[in-house]
Parts: C-alpha cells; structure tokens; sequence
C-alpha cells in the first residue's frame, strides 16, 4: 500500500502533539473488505482516564486537479468513517490535509459544503516544519 507523500510528517506533527501511533496503517476488515486507513493514534488524557482515539487518513492533494484529489480524499473518508462504526470503533476520523491546501480551496463555496455536509474533522499541517496548524471538529 503506497503511502501519502506527507504520510511520515503527520506521524511527526502528532507526535509532537502527544499522540501515540498505535497502528501504520490502521487495518480493518469489514465482512470481506479490507481497509487500511493511513495511521490510529491515542493521546493518554490521564492516567485515571480512557485515551482518546483517533484515525486519520492523510492526503497530499499533490496531484494537478484539485477537484479530483477532493474527490479521493471525501470517498476515502465516507468510506472509512462507515467501516469504523461497523466495527464498533471508538475512533474518531480525521482527514489530514496541507494547511496551504486548505488556505487556497477551504472556503470555496463547494469545499465548505461538502466538509459541513459529510462533517468532516480535519487537522491541517505544515508538512516542512512537521507541525499541526490546526484541527477542525
């Protein structure tokens, strides 16, 4: 399974935001379907408490048009969002996306439908300083 360009940068950013990477990548099997989702992680809240979950399927949106890698990145994730619930999951999705991506095309009124549509949690990064910008729940 090829990963996303930007794949080992994300893993970075998280880590430097206390997560730990359980899984690279996160398999599932629902019925017969294999899905492999880019990365689990957990962040441990307190030592008396349950870590919080997540998944994130990471994309680049490096190829020429934009509309297509859109198209990828949201069937991905619907896709994957359902598979997580039908296996009882308590991880929550999130599509990792390049914060310049995200500054060019988020507002755009289609963007920001289907994102608001399909409530989509995002985490925006900086692939070159390995950071995350942001995260939109």
């Amino acid at each position: 399974m090829a990963k996303d360009k930007f794949h080992e940068e994300v893993k970075s950013a998280l880590r430097s935001e206390g997560w730990r990477i359980t899984e690279d990548p996160l398999y599932l099997k629902v019925g017969r379907i294999p899905i492999h989702i880019d990365l689990g992680a957990e962040k441990i809240i307190a030592a008396e408490k349950e870590g919080e979950k997540i998944a994130v399927e990471v994309k680049t949106f490096g190829i020429a048009s934009f509309i297509t890698a859109l198209h990828e990145a949201v069937g991905k994730y619907l896709i994957y969002r359902e598979a997580l619930k039908l296996e009882g999951s308590n991880r929550a999705l999130f599509l990792a996306m390049p914060y310049d991506v995200y500054e060019a095309f988020g507002e755009e009124p289609l963007v920001k439908a289907v994102f608001r549509q399909h409530k989509f949690k995002i985490i925006l990064y900086e692939p070159e300083s390995e950071k995350i910008k942001s995260w939109i729940k």
